[in-house]
This record gives C-alpha cells, structure tokens and sequence, in this order.
C-alpha cells in the first residue's frame, strides 16, 4: 500500500515539475522554431558577438537619448537570443531532484 502511494505522488510530482520549462519555452517569443545546426548557431554568436565589439567602441556621448535606448534594447534583443542559441540542455527543478533522490532511496 505505502508504495502504491509513493508511486502514485511521484507520478504526479513528475507530470508538475517537469512541464514548467516547456511552458516557460512555449511563452518565449524569441525561441525559434525551426532548429539550425550547430554551424549557423555558431556563426550568428560570432556575428553578435562583433556587433557588440562594435557598440561598445561606439563614442555614445554624440548620441541622442533615442539612439541610445535603440541601442539598448539591440543589446538586450541580442542577449536574449544568445541564450537561447547556447541553451539547450535539460532542466530538472528542485522538487524533480529531490524526488529522484527519494526514489532511488527506495530502490536501494
């Protein structure tokens, strides 16, 4: 009886944890969906990573206060995408670990 019920609470302590992070990816507007290779991830990195080189050797005193919020939110737009081009492992949150744990607990 008692492992009917931890099985049952691990089966639903499952199904929560892990779909938090497909929601979270499913609301993300910058997430592609079409997957690229590892190639034009890279060369897009390395693209971003010239313009920001470039921004930060920018004299942004001559700027107005439009072109420095667009470039701002260029930045951040970038950061963004950078992330999700880098991201692409698994993610377990708290509750999913420590279940694992309990669960292999039992077993041993």
């Amino acid at each position: 009886m008692k492992s009917k019920i931890y099985a049952l609470l691990t089966v639903f302590m499952l199904a929560f944890t892990f779909s938090t992070p497909l929601a979270a990816f499913a609301n993300d507007k910058h997430a592609k969906t079409v997957e690229i290779s590892k190639e034009e991830a890279t060369r897009e990195i390395n693209a971003m990573k010239r313009r920001v080189e470039e921004i930060k050797a920018m004299d942004k005193s001559s700027l107005t206060k439009v072109e420095r919020k667009a470039l701002r939110k260029e930045l951040r737009e970038m950061n963004k995408r950078a992330r999700a081009l880098g991201s692409g492992g698994v993610y377990l949150s708290v509750g999913a670990i420590i279940i694992i744990i309990l669960v292999l607990i039992l077993i041993l």
